[in-house]
């Protein structure tokens, strides 16, 4: 609708132009004859991750026999992929930001003109599937396989809206400085999640121990198989049974699965299944309630949970789960973390029996053994590690907003 963008920096003026991308970007011809690179630099092009070591991203390098044909790729060199993606059907086109390597002739290589572009601002224009697309739907030929036809000469014929090159360079030093920002919080939240397990494996093995309020020691742990300190319990309710006499929300394995969190709001948003009175009798959610998913295609799968913090009215859960229901008093926020402790978790692969897919008995469930401190440890053991969690949380909604502004 104009050829000026929406939002702009203040010290910019004027029309952006309609510019061939041959003017911005000349074929690299360049081949690895000499065997410069190795077959341990052949770099891989993600969607995701841009322009990366083959064996670095993918964990083997899938070169042929011989790379000495293979095109050179240069740091700040343009790559398109000539391989259609879900979101990108006609390939992708990434800069070069890491280190120089080689890419086999499916690629096509480009050096940016430094008259005319800035090769950061090529890399963003076209890190938006939008953009990508639109530029490259009438270059690109499918052929059989939906393999893309199109040469490197002919993918560089189309033009793009681009402003002079100070006002590229502004614009993506701006991106760069989100791309680090969310770089940053990224590896704060691994921090935070590698602490969070290192900190869960000490509490739990009794490695770390708090002390009361008074200073003192809490008294031992005791260990418990969970058929002594609570029930577990089946049910027959199907999304497929259709015969009912009232309609129910029906809580299934991949909510569980997924550790959705489930309360008076979330649960309207779940299926809506009929059921008889006595299945809902048998199959109700209460506050402290612990459901499992008892089967996966692999053991160590198996034991994905959710604590229900509240009492569900007009809820069950699905045939395809197992509910245990506490008869000792445990802190409710406790129960949510000493279900995905390592020596829990290790306990359901073991007991899993099956061949094509794996399941655990209720009698398998009620033998599995936990070590229970005091119900006060319980409370600070499960404060502490709620205090990590938010902290992750907030740093994953930091990502989030950062990446929307972005």
């Amino acid at each position: 609708q104009g050829k000026v963008p929406q939002v702009r920096f203040p010290e910019f003026k004027g029309a952006w132009e309609q510019k061939k991308m041959s003017d911005l970007l000349s074929e690299a011809k360049k081949r690895n004859e000499d065997l410069k690179y190795g077959k341990d630099e052949v770099l891989s092009v993600s969607g995701e991750l841009g322009i990366v070591n083959q064996i670095e991203h993918l964990g083997r390098s899938y070169a042929g026999v011989s790379v000495h044909q293979y095109h050179v790729v240069e740091v700040g060199d343009i790559v398109y992929t000539k391989s259609p993606l879900k979101a990108n059907p006609f390939g992708i086109i990434k800069l070069n930001k890491g280190k120089a390597g080689i890419v086999s002739t499916l690629y096509a290589v480009y050096k940016v003109n430094q008259q005319t572009a800035y090769g950061p601002f090529i890399d963003y224009y076209f890190s938006l599937d939008a953009n990508t697309n639109r530029y490259l739907r009438p270059l690109v030929r499918k052929g059989a396989k939906n393999t893309l036809q199109v040469t490197n000469e002919e993918a560089i014929r189309a033009e793009i809206f681009a402003p002079a090159i100070p006002e590229q360079t502004r614009i993506a030093s701006f991106f760069t400085v989100l791309d680090k920002k969310i770089a940053e919080l990224k590896q704060k939240k691994n921090l935070l999640e590698q602490y969070k397990k290192g900190v869960t494996q000490k509490l739990f093995s009794q490695e770390l121990r708090f002390k009361d309020d008074n200073g003192k020691e809490f008294p031992k742990w005791e260990k418990k198989k969970l058929g002594e300190i609570g029930t577990f319990q089946t049910s027959s309710v199907d999304k497929l049974y259709v015969e009912g006499e009232r309609e129910v929300f029906l809580v299934n394995y991949m909510n569980v699965y997924k550790h959705e969190n489930l309360n008076s709001e979330t649960i309207k948003k779940l299926q809506v299944v009929t059921a008889k009175d006595s299945q809902i009798v048998s199959s109700d959610l209460k506050k402290g309630d612990i459901l499992f998913t008892p089967s996966s295609e692999t053991p160590s799968d198996i034991g994905h949970s959710v604590v229900i913090f509240e009492d569900l009215d007009n809820c069950v859960y699905s045939y395809h789960l197992m509910r245990f229901r506490p008869t000792t008093k445990i802190d409710l926020l406790y129960s949510h973390y000493f279900c995905n402790i390592p020596t829990v978790l290790n306990q359901f692969s073991k007991l899993a029996t099956g061949s094509t897919r794996f399941t655990i008995s209720v009698k398998s469930f009620s033998s599995i053994e936990i070590s229970l401190p005091s119900q006060s440890e319980q409370i600070k053991i499960a404060n502490f590690l709620s205090a990590i969690d938010d902290k992750i949380n907030r740093t994953e909604t930091q990502i989030q907003q950062t990446q929307q502004y972005k």
